[in-house]
Formats: structure tokens, C-alpha cells, sequence
């Protein structure tokens, strides 16, 4: 029985990663979000269709939610404290105004449907959230997450994840049976939650002063890598003793780590795990749908979806213009949270265990959530059209540091160590810098100081278009191949005539040929380097010949 389920749950496993790898795989070539290709080839594999992953699976569902944990730590390490403290207002009132307007509309609809007074407000409450997860992903996707409209929409979604506990809390009320404890109940959540805020700021402050100066003398990014995975599991520990989501504990544990000199090099580190038990939540996330539930009522079901997406886009659109953004902004980033979230299953699961909803309002409720979450990255890539949303710079999320009115734009590709320096020296002199890179990895801690950074082949005309090449009066150019530089170097000037292109290459003999190719101005490695290295011998030798005639 044991080789049983252990074969099983080896079956399940492969068959989600093997799904991930060619959906990606499909996507990266078709430049199809990977988060849909990720939701489609789990419902193909799942229950509802091949069959090859079993809905039983409670190991795999173990694995999924360390890939959603995972993504939400990473959520609270992109924030700090003192970060959290200037978005209040977007997080209370932007987060509440939000809720509201979804839970309202959404109540009303479904008593008009027919059901009862306590399923439609659970169907209100679980309509009112969106996907952190989703969002925040895909906002990095598009170097959107440091912007004005991507704090203020990840401040929103922080909002419904801490909504989500008093939820909890208020279905055992609605069920037929009721909950006489409940007043006692949300008291004991207002203490308690008051408990957490006041340990994460006290915590936070300990791990920086004494538990990351040892870290660092040791220089063991496997003890740092370890610190990090114990604080992890050791907040959704407490979290669950304390009858909390474990998705609470995993934004604490960010932020516990937020802030510090590891912040940067632990979100590295685990960047690889985050991304593999990603596709792995996504995927088995996707294997829950049933397609037969849309083939039986299409018409129904694609009213509902579009009857979602236009509630939930219309009241994050009215709450972040109440934020401070403009109309337009405000619809290009309301379009991005119009999705319902992972969390929204989590509440209807709870009121069908209640009672409160039969399987297949659960099942419905399962198609419009992951409709919404398959069409988000569209959305989200519509909103920014629309919204003609860039990197500009948010005077909230800079301490008021802000960079002086006019400062120009530039794009510095290639963030090695030459490419890494320069987009910092520019950055300090007040220019607004977008960085490109074929690895995540090197540009994670820009993105994480607040840099705009776009993952991609700056030859591929999908990457240059999210560039805004046009706003830009500058381009450094800085990768390894001199061949490669020149194409790129052709690439940018075919789109932006007019701005400077800076190009570092390593060989003398290629300047012509990127001077051909469109570079305002280059510096050759074996040309600046035997300079110096000829300086040197004519320093040296005339040092030797002072000395020799003072002698």
C-alpha cells in the first residue's frame, strides 16, 4: 500500500513537471505568458481531461502551496517596514474601497440568482480577492513592480490577504449551523493580529543587528540560504498555532527579512526554488478545473467571467484614482487586478465543507477563478497600453528621494559587473534607468532597490517594446560578445535614431564595425586596457630613472 501511494505521488509529480517544462517551453516560444501556459497544461493533464494527475494528491497539494508560500515570502521581502508605513493609504483605503465595491455588486447579483443571503456574501467575499501571487509575478515579468501603479496595486492585494483571516473567521457563521463564538473569536484576531505586527517590527530589527552581521562574517550562502528557509517555515508554524492562514506567516517571514544587507542575496538564492515550486502551483492549480462544467452551460459560464472581470476592473479602477493616479493609469492597472485569487478557492472550499455551497457552485466557481487568472497576463499587458503605464518614479516609495523633474532615460544592457556599476552611477545622478538582461538573477537586485528591469533577448522585438525606446535619450550597451553588441547596437538605433548609444566592446578591431552600426561611442577593453598598461610602463620606468639620477 505504501509503494502505492509512493508511486502515485512520484506519477504526479513527474507528470506536473514534465506539463511545466513544455508549456513553457510552448510559451517562451509562441511570447505567451508561461503563467498561462502553466494554468492550460494543468487543466489538460488534470482530472478533467488526460486524467494524469490525481485530485487526491495531498502530497502534490503540499508542494503546490510551498510554491504559493514561496511567492508570497517573496512579496514581503520586496517590501519593508518603513516601505509599508508609507503606503498605508494605499493599503487601507486603495485595499478597503476595493473590497467594498466588488463585495456590494456581487451580493446583490447572486441573491437575484437565487442563492441564499449567506452564500452571496461569501460569494461577494471571494469575488473581492485577487492573486498576489499572479500579480506580483507578472508585474516583475513586465518591470512593472516598482512603479507608482505596481506598489500601489501590490499594496491592494496585501490588503485582501490579511482580509482573508476575519473571512475565515465569518464562514462558520454564515453555515447553517452557526457560530455563537464569533464576536469572541474576531476580538482574539484583533489581539493577536496586533501581537504579530508589534513581533515582525521587533524580530526584523534583532535578525538585522545580530543575526545578519554572523551571516555575512561567515560567508556561507548555504547557512544563509538555510536561516532563511527555518524563518519561512517557522512564522507558518506560528501562524497556524495562532489560527491564521500560513499565508500570513509567509508575508511576515518577507518582511522579518526586509531590508537588510542579505535581502538581496536571499532572494537570489531561493530564486531557482521559487520558480520550479511556482510552476508547480500553477500547473496543479490548473488540474483542478473540470472543462464540462463550461460545454454544459457555456453561455452562463462566459457571462459570469465577463461579469467578473468588468466588476472587479471597475472597482480597482475608482480605488486606485482614489490613491492619487490619474483615470488613465488608474483603468491600465484596475485591468491587471480584475482576476479572482488563489485565496477566493480557499473560501468557497470553506463554505462547501459548511454546507453553504453544493460541488457544483464549487465547480463554477473554479472556472471563472481560473478563467480570470489564465486572461490576467493579457490584461495586465492591455493595461499597460492603455494605461501608457512606464518606470516613472513614485515619490511614496522613495523615502521622497525623488529623481529631479526632466531627468532623462536611459536603457543599460548587460548587467554584469560593467553594466551593474553604470546603471548605479546613472541612477545616482538622478537619470531614470531601465536595465535588460538574459538572467533573472542579475537583475533581481535591481529590481529590488526599484529599478525598472525587463528579462529578455534585447533582439527580440517583444523586449524592445516594452523598453519605450522612443522616451529614452541613452543606451549603454555592455554584453560580453562584441557580435552580439552590434546587432543590438543596429537593433536600438533602427527604433530610436536619435539617442546616444554607448558601447563597451573587447576587441579593437570591432569599434568600426558598431560605429557602422549605429554607436554614438565606443570603448574597446584592448584598446583602454593597453593604454593603461602602457601609462603604467612609462610611469614605472620614469620613476626608476628619477631615482637613478638622484642616486
Amino acid at each position: 500500500m505504501d509503494n502505492f501511494l509512493i508511486d502515485s505521488v512520484a506519477t504526479d509529480f513527474l507528470a506536473v513537471l514534465i506539463g511545466g517544462l513544455v508549456a513553457g517551453i510552448i510559451c517562451k516560444r509562441t511570447g505567451v505568458s508561461m503563467l498561462v501556459g502553466y494554468l492550460l497544461i494543468g487543466a489538460f493533464i488534470g482530472q478533467g481531461c488526460l486524467g494524469l494527475v490525481s485530485q487526491d494528491d495531498h502530497e502534490l497539494e503540499l508542494m503546490a502551496s510551498a510554491g504559493a508560500l514561496l511567492l508570497l515570502f517573496a512579496v514581503g521581502l520586496e517590501f519593508s517596514i518603513e516601505q509599508l508605513v508609507r503606503l498605508r493609504k494605499f493599503i487601507f483605503l486603495g485595499g478597503a474601497f476595493q473590497m467594498t465595491l466588488v463585495i456590494v455588486p456581487v451580493y446583490f447579483v447572486a441573491r437575484l440568482a437565487g442563492f441564499s443571503g449567506a452564500a452571496s456574501c461569501l460569494l461577494g467575499a471571494s469575488a473581492s480577492l485577487s492573486s498576489t501571487i499572479l500579480v506580483f509575478k507578472a508585474l516583475n515579468e513586465w518591470g512593472q513592480a516598482a512603479t507608482p501603479h505596481g506598489r500601489r496595486a501590490i499594496a491592494m492585494l496585501l490588503f485582501q490577504d490579511v482580509a482573508l483571516v476575519p473571512a475565515m473567521l465569518l464562514v462558520p457563521a454564515l453555515s447553517p449551523n452557526g457560530d455563537v463564538g464569533l464576536a469572541t473569536k474576531l476580538v482574539y484576531l484583533a489581539l493577536t493580529a496586533s501581537l504579530v505586527v508589534i513581533a515582525v517590527y521587533w524580530i526584523r530589527r534583532w535578525i538585522a543587528r545580530f543575526i545578519v552581521p554572523s551571516l555575512i562574517e561567515l560567508r556561507s550562502t548555504e547557512l544563509v540560504v538555510l536561516f532563511a528557509v527555518i524563518v519561512l517555515s517557522g512564522a507558518c508554524w506560528i501562524s497556524d498555532l495562532l489560527e491564521m492562514p500560513a499565508a500570513v506567516g509567509a508575508l511576515a517571514s518577507g518582511l522579518m527579512l526586509s531590508g537588510n544587507r542579505l535581502t538581496h542575496q536571499i532572494d537570489t538564492l531561493i530564486l531557482p526554488f521559487r520558480e520550479t515550486f511556482a510552476a508547480i502551483f500553477f500547473v496543479t492549480l490548473g488540474s483542478l478545473l473540470s472543462p464540462q462544467i463550461f460545454f454544459e452551460q457555456p453561455i452562463l459560464m462566459l457571462g459570469i467571467l465577463g461579469g467578473i472581470v468588468l466588476i472587479k476592473a471597475s472597482a480597482a479602477t475608482v480605488s486606485l484614482k482614489i490613491t492619487g493616479l490619474p483615470w488613465r493609469q488608474s483603468l491600465g492597472s484596475g485591468l491587471g487586478l480584475s482576476q479572482l485569487g488563489e485565496f477566493s478557492f480557499l473560501l468557497v472550499g470553506a463554505g462547501v465543507a459548511e454546507g453553504i455551497f453544493n460541488q457544483e457552485d464549487y465547480q463554477r466557481t473554479l472556472f471563472v477563478a481560473i478563467g480570470t487568472l489564465v486572461l490576467t497576463p493579457q490584461l495586465i499587458k492591455l493595461g499597460l497600453k492603455l494605461g501608457r503605464l512606464g518606470n516613472e518614479v513614485d515619490d511614496v516609495d522613495d523615502g521622497g528621494k525623488t529623481a529631479f523633474a526632466g531627468a532623462t532615460r536611459a536603457i543599460v544592457v548587460g548587467i554584469g559587473v560593467i553594466g551593474g556599476r553604470t546603471a548605479a552611477r546613472l541612477e545616482t545622478l538622478g537619470v531614470q534607468v531601465c536595465l535588460v538582461d538574459h538572467s533573472p538573477l542579475n537583475l533581481y537586485p535591481f529590481a529590488q532597490q526599484g529599478f525598472q528591469t525587463v528579462t529578455g533577448d534585447a533582439l527580440d522585438d517583444r523586449v524592445l517594446k516594452r523598453l519605450e525606446l522612443v522616451d529614452s535619450q541613452m543606451a549603454v550597451v555592455s554584453v560580453p560578445d562584441d557580435l552580439n553588441a552590434i546587432q543590438i547596437v543596429a537593433k536600438l538605433r533602427e527604433r530610436n535614431p536619435d539617442f546616444f548609444i554607448l558601447v563597451r566592446c573587447r576587441y579593437f578591431s570591432n569599434i568600426g564595425p558598431l560605429e557602422k552600426a549605429g554607436a554614438s561611442r565606443v570603448v574597446s577593453e584592448e584598446k583602454e586596457t593597453s593604454s593603461v598598461i602602457t601609462q603604467i610602463c612609462e610611469k614605472l620606468l620614469w620613476e626608476s630613472r628619477e631615482t637613478e639620477r638622484e642616486s
